[in-house]
């Protein structure tokens, strides 16, 4: 429980950082070089939409971001 609430804490201030310095913070490019190449592989897969491609894009590579 306690590694959940850690994870969840690193996550919102993770994202917080992100959201007000923009491009100077650190994690920001490289979400939004996740979110690039999932869109394209949304573009290309059949099955994934560009949208869904985009976030898991995103989300992958904010996963990486935080979970160490």
């Amino acid at each position: 429980m306690n590694e959940q609430n850690d994870l969840a804490t690193r996550a919102k201030e993770e994202f917080n950082g992100m959201a007000k310095q923009g491009l100077a913070h650190p994690s920001t490019k490289p979400v939004l070089t996740g979110a690039a190449i999932g869109a394209v592989a949304g573009a290309l897969l059949p099955v994934v939409s560009l949208p869904l491609g985009l976030a898991v894009g995103a989300g992958y590579a904010f996963w990486q971001r935080i979970k160490n």
